[in-house]
């Protein structure tokens, strides 16, 4: 209960916050009507609408991003009728002539008998558009969400947060509503205004249209309410994750591994892949090895081989191995796509998809890769995250299948194959994981930095170590940069054997592509997805790894060009 109230709160905040200013002319154009049959309607439906989208944005994934954009137009072409009514009262009564009684009741004439339903509707309307918007409160609800598994108090905390800010919402219209009948009555001028409120309406609808209001928006200031939603966070169910074990040893040379507790249930996990549905009770008395990963993660990729080496080695003595697919980007959610990773990979051990951070948020996990194994007994009692000390982990299941009376009699350890992408890291590292999209870009270096959500033309610039640009029109989103036009580009100035880069294409089209290093054609130095004349194709979305160089480490600056527009380019690894 104290969650929702926090959550609730955290709504009341949001008057405070600029992403609440694009739904305000909306709101305000109903100031001076009955606040019971229009107001509390108008809220209420607002309220549901938001968390209802908000909520299918956290369990749903992209496709449900796709339906919200989809009501966002929908709702703007509403909103755009309702502000044409406001100023032309004699054109809405032509427009809506033939419409249904809803559309007529949405023109909002002179002396027509307030509705209730039309006034919903509105509000349905509006939260349409203030989903996407909501701030940084909002993205801790969403944090709190999804590490403790979407379910029905998902919903509740999204409410809970909706209805408090259409609480203050109220209170302002209560207050400002007030100032309004002052004016009508003092000015005699109730025409013009409700023609004011009108444009206002129009504006915001074309401030919408062209993303102003989160381009504009996130650069105002919000540090008054940074401090108050910092606080809520730890509240909402941010919580820390489980320690990675140490491994330690006896005076016997035997591994120290305590009980971590039970495996969290499998429920919620699925579709499955090279297997049927497993639960906890088919389990008992097998060993199992949890791989949390993610088909477009370089550090997954690496892990891969030997996970598939210990399946191969152990599985005929009880080990059974269950690959989690939790995706990072929303094309990892596509069951399709993991389901054609899962044949390229070869990987033959059951596997299943973890889009609602089901299995993840009761282990508290916030890697890819990691590993959590686990005895007969079905308790953890040993995890590791990331690449490496692949030895101790060969060291843990071999233990724990002794403790399980099946020790392998081969004395040997798991031999892994490991090819392009999947081969080791150099060791020569020298830079770190690069996110094309906004929300975590780091060392951009085009004049003028990224331009949030809107198209705009890049041009170079000098690179230092760990700088990258676009050349050409892109658009640059949260996730990924998509071009617009053939001939965009991407440039990084790397020091490493290996540089991968996560591309798709917008279209399901294939977009060719042209790769050079220092300027010239890789030769040698080419990645398996690209020919020694530095040509390429993306096909699907995935990693493709564009350079490996056969000689010394050094920096060098790579240059990807796309000879069509359409591509969508998400992170940059190396290796």
């Amino acid at each position: 209960m104290l969650i929702v109230l926090l959550a609730y709160f955290g709504g009341i905040l949001t008057i405070l916050s600029p992403c609440i200013l694009p739904v305000l002319p909306f709101v305000f154009a109903r100031a001076g009507r009955s606040f019971m049959r229009s107001t509390l309607p108008m809220l209420a439906g607002m309220a549901a609408t938001f968390a209802i989208v908000a909520t299918l944005a956290a369990v749903g994934g992209g496709w449900a991003v796709r339906a919200n954009a989809v009501g966002r137009w929908a709702a703007l072409a509403l909103l755009a009728v309702f502000g044409i009514a406001l100023i032309f009262p004699h054109l809405s009564d032509r427009m809506t002539r033939q419409l249904v009684a809803l559309g007529s009741r949405l023109t909002e004439r002179e002396g027509q008998k307030e509705s209730v339903w039309s006034s919903a509707v509105l509000g349905v309307a509006t939260g349409l558009l203030w989903a996407p918007c909501a701030g940084p409160i909002l993205g801790l609800i969403f944090t709190g969400a999804a590490l403790q598994g979407a379910s029905f108090n998902t919903t509740l905390l999204l409410l809970a947060y909706a209805l408090g800010a259409a609480t203050s919402l109220a209170l302002a219209l209560l207050i400002g509503g007030k100032v309004f009948t002052r004016m009508k009555k003092s000015l005699g001028a109730s025409e013009r205004i409700r023609q004011l409120l009108g444009v206002l309406v129009l504006a915001g609808v074309a401030a919408i249209a062209f993303g102003l209001d989160t381009r504009v928006l996130s650069k105002l200031s919000s540090a008054q309410t940074a401090g108050l939603e910092s606080s809520l966070a730890g509240k909402l169910g941010v919580t820390r994750a489980m320690d990675e074990s140490q491994a330690r040893t006896d005076a016997m040379g035997q591994l120290v591994l305590p009980s971590q507790g039970a495996l969290p249930s499998l429920d919620g996990l699925g579709p499955w892949f090279n297997s049927p549905p497993l639960d906890l009770k088919q389990l008992r008395g097998k060993v199992v090895l949890i791989d949390f990963w993610t088909y477009s993660c370089i550090n997954c990729l690496r892990s891969i081989p030997h996970v598939k080496a210990w399946w191969e080695k152990y599985r005929g003595d009880g080990l059974v191995v269950i690959g989690v697919h939790a995706p990072e980007f929303a094309f990892e959610r596509e069951p399709a796509n993991v389901a054609q990773a899962i044949k390229d990979l070869g990987i033959t051990y059951p596997v299943a998809l973890d889009n609602q951070y089901s299995l993840w948020g009761a282990l508290k996990n916030s890697y890819w890769p990691a590993h959590y194994f686990v005895d007969a007994q079905g308790r953890i009692r040993y995890n590791h995250h990331g690449e490496g000390e692949y030895d101790v982990s060969e060291r843990v299941i071999r233990q724990l299948l002794a403790e399980a009376g099946h020790a392998p009699k081969d004395m040997a350890l798991a031999e892994a194959s490991a090819f392009g992408a999947q081969a080791a890291a150099s060791g020569q590292v020298g830079s770190p994981e690069t996110y094309v999209g906004y929300a975590r870009a780091d060392r951009f270096a085009s004049p003028g930095g990224l331009q949030r959500d809107a198209a705009k033309a890049y041009a170079s610039a000098p690179l230092k170590l760990n700088d990258w640009v676009l050349g050409g029109q892109w658009l640059d989103s949260k996730q990924s940069a998509r071009s617009l036009s053939a001939g965009g580009s991407i440039s990084f100035r790397f020091h490493a054997r290996d540089l991968h880069l996560v591309l798709g294409s917008t279209s399901g089209k294939p977009v060719s592509f042209k790769v050079t290093l220092d300027g010239a054609a890789p030769g040698q130095d080419a990645g398996v997805d690209a020919a020694a004349d530095g040509t390429g194709m993306v096909k699907e979305q995935r990693l493709y790894q564009l350079i490996r160089q056969k000689g010394a480490v050094r920096d060098r600056t790579f240059t990807i060009t796309f000879l069509d527009p359409g591509v969508e380019a998400f992170a940059f690894t190396f290796g």
